[in-house]
Formats: structure tokens, sequence, C-alpha cells
């Protein structure tokens, strides 16, 4: 018996070996494979930014076109005056000769964003001029924008997708001419802030968590900040939301993500001077506010659920979900027909229709 016990004894020392080095090699390969990730999801973002760089390259560091002109100069008079100096600055030399309130009539993330970076980098003893920062923001985003890809993206499905990903965004020729050096406009950090939103909503959707939902709110605070685009991630979210309530799977974790998603997202786009009272008066706003109240009316069934017959609740829940949805478009449609809810913008019809700016309005189609 003894021998027995000494050779069950040395199988089992054996197996314990084996285990602990192929627990040590499968760390091992774990470790190789996410260096390879690193790798190469740095290289995205270097490819990203030094793609953007031709024009300061063969020329110089300048700004150039139109708009970003005007952004750059918003941008320098509130870096010398200060940000409460810029949200009542009047520049009479924009929209001349009537002149124009300059903190009620823009987006100012963008500027808020490279005021942020110089006054970050002054703080530092980093001596760098405003235009440096506006010239060079946009690539820097995009190489963001690449992570930003990746994470959403490995939520979504998986690492290797996720570098696929962030290598092609890199590279988007649509997205190159919108975010090159120089060009320094909205989109060239509102796409960052758009994959943001969404990377940060489906983790809220996931863990039901309401500081994810809270942070996805904040990133679309952001976006709402920077660039009028952002009545897409309006529609989006709650479109996601009432596919999943169609398709029967609503749960806890939707509802908690979406309520407070929804509200302080709200609350915080409403903060904008330029955007102000439109999310509960403009028709690109409505279909979030109709998933909202639809959400809270499938919670309240699904309440009621655990309190009656199973048929009992088929008939209610059929019979509510109808009702609601029926009466708020009833709602939303003598609201609109009334004036008290604007129509849909050229820019929602411009979504459905590629070439409804086109034909209705020329100067979308000619930036577009």
């Amino acid at each position: 018996s003894s021998g027995i016990n000494a050779e069950y004894g040395e199988v089992k020392k054996m197996t314990e070996e084996e285990i602990d080095a192929m627990d040590k090699s499968e760390r091992g390969a774990r470790g190789a494979l996410s260096l390879l990730a690193v790798v190469i999801l740095s290289a995205a973002y270097l490819v990203a930014f030094c793609s953007r760089l031709f024009a300061v390259i063969r020329f110089e560091s300048i700004i150039h076109e139109f708009d970003p002109w005007f952004n750059y100069r918003a941008t320098h008079h509130m870096v010398q005056n200060g940000f409460y100096n810029f949200l009542n600055w009047f520049d009479e030399r924009a929209w001349y000769p009537l002149g124009r309130i300059v903190g009620g009539t823009v987006y100012p993330g963008l500027m808020l964003t490279s005021g942020g970076i110089h006054w970050i980098l002054q703080a530092l003893n980093i001596p760098i001029h405003i235009r440096d920062i506006c010239v060079f923001l946009a690539p820097i985003f995009s190489g963001l924008t690449a992570v930003t890809t990746f994470f959403l993206t490995r939520e979504l499905w998986s690492t290797g997708a996720g570098l696929l990903a962030a290598s092609f965004i890199a590279i988007a020729p649509g997205y190159i001419s919108r975010s090159v050096a120089g060009s320094y406009d909205n989109e060239g950090i509102a796409i960052f802030a758009l994959m943001l939103t969404f990377f940060l909503w489906i983790r809220a959707m996931k863990h039901g968590s309401v500081m994810w939902a809270v942070l996805a709110a904040l990133s679309y605070f952001y976006m709402v900040s920077a660039w009028g685009g952002y009545v897409f991630i309006t529609n989006l979210v709650p479109l996601h939301v009432l596919i999943v309530l169609l398709m029967g799977k609503y749960n806890s974790r939707i509802y908690i993500s979406y309520s407070t998603f929804y509200i302080v997202g709200l609350v915080c786009s409403m903060q904008v001077p330029f955007v102000g009272f439109q999310p509960l008066r403009t028709s690109e706003h409505m279909a979030a506010f109709g998933v909202f109240g639809l959400i809270q009316v499938v919670a309240f069934l699904h309440y009621l659920k655990s309190v009656t017959s199973k048929k009992q609740f088929e008939v209610l829940f059929k019979t509510g979900f109808l009702l609601s949805a029926v009466l708020g478009f009833i709602l939303i449609t003598c609201l609109t027909w009334a004036g008290y809810i604007a129509p849909w913008s050229g820019r929602f019809y411009s979504l459905w229709d590629t070439g409804y700016a086109k034909i209705h309005i020329p100067i979308i189609a000619s930036v577009s």
C-alpha cells in the first residue's frame, strides 16, 4: 500500500506541475496577445495622426478653410478674455454688417476643448500658442477615435474585430477629409464623442449600471456642445431601445440605462446656449421622448405581470402598448400642427434621402 501511495503522490505531483505549466503557458499566450493588441492599436493611432499631417508637412502650420478660421478666432478670443466674456461676445466682423452674438450661435465644445488643453499646458509651463493646438487638434482626436472604435467593437464582438475597426476608421477617406491638420472644425472632435457615447451606452445596457449610463449622458453632453449632428445619437439610441422592446427583450437593465441616460442627457444638453429648449420643442427629439414614455408604460405593465394572471396580463400588455403608442403619436402630431413643436429639419431629411440637400438646401450639399 505504501508503494501505491508513493506512486499516487508522484502522479498527483506531476499533474499539479503540468497544470501549473499549462497555466503559465496560457498566461504567457494571453500576455503576448494583449501586447500585440496594444502594438496594433498604437499603430492605428499613429497612422490616424500622421495621415492627416500632409498639409502641415508640405506647407506650414496654419488654419485653412472658412469655418475653421472663424472657430480659431472665437477660440483665441476665449483664451484671451475668458469663457464668460466669450459667451457674451458680439463679433461685429462676422456676418458683416449685421454682426453676430457668438456665444448664443455656436457649439462651444470645440473652443472649450482647445482652451482646456491650452490651459493645462500653460499650467505645466509648456509654452505653446493656441493656434498650434487648433491646427493639431483634429489629428489628435482622430487617433482617439480609432482607440474608442476599438473599445466599442470589442464590446460588441471581439478584440480582433475591434483592431480591424480601429484600423479602418483610422484611414477612412471621408473622415480624413474632415479632420486634416488645420481643418479646425466641429467634426474633428465630434466623431470621437459620437463613438465614445455609443461605447458607454452599450456598457450601460449590458450592465444596467447608473454609473455607465451617467457617463454615456455626459459624453452625449460633450457631443451636443461640439456639433449639431448630435441629433443622430438622439434618435439612434431610442431606436435601439425600441427594437429591443419589440423583440420582447425588456429587462431592468435597459430600463435603468435608458431612463438615466435620457434624463441626465436631456438636462445637460439644455445647458448649451445654442441648444436651449430645443430638446423639448423640436421633432428631432420627440422620438427619444416617446421611447422614454413607452418604456415607463412597459415597466408598469411588467409590474402588473407579477400581480395578475397570464391571460389578464396579455390583454393589459397589448392594450397598454397600443394605446400608449397611438396616443403618443397623436399628441406629438397635434403639438407639431399647433406650432409648439418645430418640424423636421433639413439635416434629418437628408439622413433618409441623400438627394434632399442637393435639391432643397444647396449650402449643406456643398460641404457634405
